[in-house]
């Protein structure tokens, strides 16, 4: 028996390793491609998973369930950090306006349509209008892990960016309450009779009030833990306890998991906004093999075969109608609170995806609606789902891209990273030939505002340095400067680099040797450039400061 416990271990291990290790190279393989990352990763699930070679088998992806929720917990926290009170004030106006839109368009038209197809295919019967609007329901749902994995691999950030963050944190509270309505619906309609309709009726407000009770009051308490502590690892082990306490508890009370980490992090963002950056930055960069794993599971539990001809309609039929609705109800949301110029056009396209909501209320109505009913609503919203997921992050990218809002949200270390000595260096640099009189050499001093100057041979090849407070001492004795060369003013090169070397090698050779400026030479040791350490952080300033403008004018 141990051994048998043993190795379900072993292989449960083994097969999180190749999960990771395969779904990030499948991610990798994707971005060369031009596709999210995120579409690798499913891919990646599906060919380990039921729809392929079963490696990952239905025990395992049991076994893993708390695994999802904790990283459907992660990037519901992640997302409530995004709404700052700022961009309410701001934007929040559009929000209303489109969430309502955006949410009600496709439950109407799927309802209608699945409705009036479902009737042609099997017959009046008020099992296909409970199904209709079931399906209604959970079509109003937006994948927020999907969605904002995309805008975070291309760092967008504007108006677009801003609304569709703040769409997708909201929007799963109004399926939420769809579907209650479309439970107590469906309910009536096929005289299900577990529960009473006004426990239906109140399953909403307990749902959702208690899910922003939880996440409020916890966001309170670490955010007071966050004034209190500094160090990285106390952030990072109170933001991920909390994380798992508050989805931990909404799971255990039957409230909404994901309403309550995204009240989480709104509370913390608002409530600590300077200490809340450090936190949600530790957070990010500990979430990357989560949400590797996270997609590559949802991949793999997705079962695309043995659907019949009646179903694939359904399918098809889900799928035009949903899409139509996001489509055209959030941008008839955007024209309604005259939002700007690149999100009524562009957010139309920024709202496909659908994955953990969906699929967790259409197992939610399976177990209430037994049968034929939760049959089908399983099978439907997981082929969708595959579908959603393999079309949405590619029309998510194409709209930020439009809009010109991709690569925006960079930081200092994404500009260090991306630029090369040859963007910063002083290509024209001061020189002194070696033979140069002390006397040229302070009028030199007298004519240039810098504070360090090379010192290179007749072939330009550098020789050594000299700086101003090396040479203080000298000022005192210009009777002399006939007898002193710039060879005997010089001091030895500490480092040098090349131009083509990155930036952030620059940066570690200023930094270890603790010095202000740094020659530039070619592979003959020839003196190309000077770079400065003020001058690095002038150009790391002035380009967040452009890209700021640039988020600025967008609207």
């Amino acid at each position: 028996m141990f051994t048998n416990i043993l190795m379900h271990h072993f292989n449960v291990l083994f097969l999180l390793g190749l999960a990771l290790f395969g779904g990030t190279v499948g991610g990798r393989l994707f971005q060369k491609l031009r596709i999210p990352q995120v579409v690798g990763y499913i891919m990646i699930g599906i060919l380990i998973g039921q729809s392929g070679f079963k490696v990952v088998d239905e025990n395992v992806i049991e076994a893993l369930r708390p695994f999802n929720y904790f990283a459907l917990g992660l990037i519901g926290f992640m997302v409530g950090g995004e709404l700052k009170k700022e961009v309410f004030l701001k934007y929040g106006k559009h929000f209303i306006y489109i969430l309502l839109c955006e949410g009600v368009a496709p439950f109407l038209l799927v309802s209608l349509s699945i409705g009036i197809i479902g009737t042609f295919l099997f017959g009046p019967t008020p099992s296909v209008w409970a199904l209709a609007v079931l399906l209604g329901a959970i079509a109003s749902a937006t994948d927020p892990a999907t969605t904002t994995s995309v805008l975070k691999e291309y760092k967008t950030r504007g108006p677009l960016t801003t609304t569709i963050l703040g769409i997708v944190a909201l929007d799963d509270g109004l399926a939420l309450l769809l579907f209650a309505v479309a439970s107590s619906i469906a309910t009536v309609l096929v005289d299900h009779g577990s529960f009473s309709s006004l426990s239906i009726l109140a399953m909403p407000f307990y749902e959702m009030g208690g899910a922003i009770i939880i996440g409020g009051s916890s966001g309170f308490i670490l955010s007071r833990m966050l004034r209190k502590y500094s160090e990285k690892e106390r952030i990072l082990a109170f933001s991920i306890g909390a994380v798992l306490l508050v989805t931990g508890l909404s799971l255990a009370i039957n409230v909404s998991m994901l309403l309550a980490v995204m009240t989480l992090g709104v509370v913390v963002v608002n409530f600590t906004p300077r200490k809340s950056k450090d936190a949600f930055r530790i957070v990010e960069g500990f979430t990357p093999p989560i949400y590797v794993l996270f997609f590559v599971l949802v991949g793999a539990k997705l079962k695309i075969s043995h659907m019949t001809p009646s179903i694939l309609i359904l399918v098809g039929a889900y799928l035009l109608f949903r899409t139509l609705g996001k489509a055209f109800g959030s941008g008839i949301g955007a024209r309604l609170s005259r939002a700007p110029r690149t999100v009524s056009k562009y957010l139309p396209f920024s709202l496909f995806s659908q994955a953990g909501v969906a699929i967790g209320l259409s197992i939610l109505a399976a177990q209430h609606f037994h049968g034929e009913i939760g049959e089908t609503l399983v099978v439907v919203i997981t082929a969708t789902t595959f579908i959603t997921q393999i079309i949405g992050p590619p029309f998510t990218k194409m709209a930020v891209t439009r809009a010109k809002e991709a690569g925006l949200n960079i930081t200092e270390e994404d500009i260090i990273e991306k630029s090369k000595v040859s963007d910063v260096m002083d290509e024209i640099p001061q020189k002194i030939h070696e033979d140069r009189h002390l006397t040229d050499i302070l009028k030199i001093f007298g004519e240039e505002d810098s504070s360090y100057y090379p010192v290179v041979d007749k072939a330009d090849r550098l020789l050594g340095i000299i700086t101003i407070e090396g040479i203080r001492q000298t000022f005192l004795e210009t009777h002399i400067s006939g007898l002193i060369l710039a060879n005997d003013l010089m001091e030895p090169v500490i480092a040098k680099i090349s131009e083509n070397a990155p930036m952030s090698d620059a940066i570690n050779i200023l930094n270890r040797y603790n010095i202000e400026y740094l020659p530039v030479v070619d592979s003959s040791d020839k003196l190309t450039g000077f770079i400065e350490k003020k001058k690095i952080n002038k150009f790391i300033s002035t380009s967040i400061i452009k890209l700021q403008e640039q988020v600025e004018s967008l609207g």
